[in-house]
């Protein structure tokens, strides 16, 4: 009977979280928390739940039944968590999506960790990125989501100039007044067409690409980084494969370049110090184990 009660009470403390979105098969963020858990010797565990739109509300109203302390929300309902929070940062705002949950005092926060990861990524992986930043111009390339969140880091971090360039320009157009709204007069934010980056290129610092290009063997059609200044830096947030074909052609021209995993890595910090009350760290284990489930060396 003592066994019995010993079993129901350790049962009870697990500090329970999750990742929602649909599909959700494909993602890595319970191995990530999992190492994590195991890491930090916790009590506790991260799950993937297949979450739809319609399933939403009823999944949010049980989440405290469910012992929930909040999880990670991704595709395609980053947007759609905003009714359901009775908090949201700042930045979950400006962005205007939300990709981590948790309670404090009781309330339901939402919170958007995309852009810290990006930027954490980068001042890992490329030291002094962004010194001079007010004198710096960088390309994005892509204009959903992810872009988004990244051009709010460069805003961060005072870029002057940011450049946003996809295959349609009326998206980039409407992603640039949207965001001008939240840039100080002495940010530009303009919006191109993608061929229009050669002609951009001489004056850029930074080159990021938030598009899927690059995945399934995609790759982009004549795009000359041999026109960036020898000193730019090219990052793609793709991370399967880690070194795509953008990466690949940047290094053999001796170009500076910076992997996605780092982002996908450092965003899940802020969720799991929220959850279960410690700041994991980023470290060159996490991204060998990480490699290793990609099939990476």
């Amino acid at each position: 009977m003592k066994n019995q009660k010993k079993n129901h009470l350790e049962k009870k403390e697990i500090k329970k979280a999750f990742v929602i979105g649909e599909p959700i098969s494909h993602s890595l963020s319970p191995k990530l928390h999992q190492f994590w858990i195991k890491k930090y010797q916790m009590n506790a565990s991260y799950e993937a739940i297949e979450v739809s739109i319609k399933n939403l509300p009823s999944f949010i109203e049980n989440l405290q039944k469910n012992q929930f302390l909040g999880g990670n929300v991704t595709i395609p309902l980053k947007e759609n968590m905003f009714k359901f929070c009775e908090k949201i940062s700042k930045e979950a705002n400006d962005i205007g999506a939300i990709n981590t949950l948790y309670y404090k005092n009781g309330q339901l926060y939402g919170d958007n960790s995309d852009y810290i990861g990006f930027l954490k990524n980068l001042d890992q992986q490329a030291k002094d990125w962004d010194e001079n930043a007010d004198k710096k111009h960088a390309i994005i390339i892509g204009a959903g989501g992810a872009a988004r969140a990244i051009i709010y880091a460069l805003i961060k971090r005072n870029f002057s100039h940011i450049h946003i360039l996809n295959r349609t320009k009326p998206r980039a157009l409407d992603l640039s007044k949207s965001m001008s709204l939240y840039a100080p007069k002495n940010i530009k934010i303009t919006a191109h067409d993608l061929d229009e980056f050669n002609i951009l290129a001489p004056n850029i610092s930074l080159v990021i690409n938030t598009s899927s290009v690059g995945m399934k063997g995609t790759s982009f059609k004549n795009l000359k980084l041999k026109n960036l200044p020898k000193e730019a830096i090219i990052n793609d947030i793709v991370y399967t494969p880690i070194n795509t074909p953008l990466l690949n052609d940047a290094q053999n021209l001796g170009l500076k370049t910076v992997d996605g995993l780092g982002m996908l890595l450092h965003q899940a910090v802020l969720g799991f110090e929220k959850w279960f009350g410690v700041k994991p760290e980023v470290d060159e284990d996490l991204k060998t184990y990480m490699l290793s489930l990609l099939g990476e060396k």
